[in-house]
């Protein structure tokens, strides 16, 4: 046992690592944690633990990639007064645990420490790997997943192709173009980047770590390969290690449902302008919902609005299209049962209407941001575009005019001061703001 030194005298001890990460679970507020004053005392060093416990490496090393690994494991990761164990590690259920980080040991940034999946259905997905080679309940997952058909194919590849992917669960992959996979083997971010569509740099374990995430979660690599430096609404990626990953700390958008009239139209119209971004877009993506909750946007501290959670995030490449078999002969093994049953059935790649996230927002998250926070008749005007705009019956063009009237009452609602400081003060000369 040694004593636990917090961020402040980490500084000053020569030897210590300089990139500290320090998590805390006991607030569930962004916001307080600019300045982390963890308590001084003593620590048990839990490393192995960690990694057994909380991150499940033990299990699958090959879970999701390693950027961040190194991190946890060099004692760089430091962790608060948890509540859970003896040992003091953060309780493992908890679907995502705000953090702090530092690069230099003196400039710390809120990040959020995100399950890609939860832990039943982690639970879910080990058991149905055990049983696909007929083993017990517990069982070297990695070595399970190295001897089935598909990563074999994984293997003899030398460039990711939609038939890789074809029957993985994820809507990012249901209509996979393959200008959308080459963008992915170029800008995964777990190995080094040989600015090559060709996967010759990746080894066994990188094209393994890869296939798993998709076959699980993808959306540490929309962040990856759609980065919000070029303009998507997405948070920056930092890294992932076993099956979590770490990323920019945004408040979820329910936090903010009993909002001022002012911020909650900055917040509405931001949401109809990311959707929009998502429909018409330079590289000619077209992105769609296929649900949204309450934690599937989420607002930095500066108050820009961005999708917190990719996951059920799809994409259509209006480009180069859809392959012409992306929805005949789709085989099933062990990567598509992972998170839900086998006989899931996603919907057609050429189905998806352009009015589909926009319904699922103005039916699902809108009303709940807006309703009763403005005077008559604006409220009425409100509701109204509302209405239309979330009705899954009407044409596209008609919930595409809806939301744009929408965006055109919610605009001169807004305020222009430094609570808005994604946009203040340009908005004081720029209409565009």
């Amino acid at each position: 046992m040694e004593p636990w030194l917090g961020p402040k005298a980490a500084r000053l001890s020569p030897g210590r690592p300089v990139l500290l990460l320090w998590v805390s679970a006991l607030s569930v507020s962004v916001s307080s944690l600019a300045s982390p004053s963890p308590s001084p005392g003593p620590r048990i060093r839990t490393s192995y633990n960690l990694g057994r416990t909380f991150l499940g490496l033990d299990k699958c090393n090959a879970c999701i990639g390693t950027s961040i690994c190194k991190k946890f494991f060099k004692e760089e990761i430091r962790f608060d007064s948890w509540l859970a164990s003896p040992l003091g590690l953060p309780p493992d259920y908890l679907p995502s645990y705000p953090a702090n980080y530092s690069d230099d040991s003196k400039t710390w940034r809120p990040v959020e420490v995100s399950r890609l999946i939860s832990k039943q259905q982690s639970d879910i997905s080990d058991r149905r790997i055990c049983a696909s080679a007929a083993a017990p309940k517990t069982c070297s997952i990695e070595r399970v997943l190295r001897k089935t058909g598909r990563f074999q194919k994984w293997l003899q590849a030398k460039r990711l192709t939609p038939d890789l992917v074809r029957g993985l669960p994820s809507p990012f992959l249901r209509c996979p173009s393959q200008r959308l996979l080459d963008r992915v083997v170029r800008r995964y971010a777990e190995v080094a980047d040989a600015g090559s569509i060709f996967m010759g740099h990746f080894t066994d374990r990188d094209k393994l770590r890869l296939l798993y995430t998709l076959a699980v979660s993808a959306h540490p690599i929309l962040l990856q390969i759609f980065p919000g430096a070029e303009g998507w609404p997405l948070p920056k990626y930092l890294g992932s290690c076993g099956r979590f990953a770490v990323s920019t700390s945004t408040s979820p958008l329910r936090d903010f449902y009993g909002a001022g009239p002012d911020q909650a139209a900055d917040l509405a119209y931001q949401l109809l302008g990311v959707l929009e971004s998502l429909r018409t877009n330079d590289l000619n993506y077209f992105f769609y919902f296929t649900h949204v909750d309450a934690g599937t946007f989420g607002i930095l501290n500066n108050g820009q609005l961005f999708i917190r959670d990719a996951s059920a995030l799809g994409v259509i490449d209006r480009q180069e299209g859809s392959p012409a078999a992306a929805g005949a002969g789709e085989s099933k093994d062990v990567f598509s049962c992972l998170l839900s049953g086998c006989q899931a059935e996603l919907p057609s790649c050429y189905g998806i209407p352009e009015k589909q996230s926009l319904v699922l927002v103005c039916r699902q998250l809108l009303p709940r941001l807006l309703q009763r926070k403005f005077p008559s008749p604006v409220q009425e005007e409100i509701d109204s575009a509302l209405d239309q705009c979330g009705e899954d019956a009407r044409p596209d063009p008609e919930v595409l005019g809806a939301a744009s009237r929408l965006k055109d009452i919610l605009r001169p609602l807004r305020t222009c001061d430094p609570r808005f400081a994604y946009r203040y003060p340009d908005c004081k000369y720029n209409d565009k703001f």
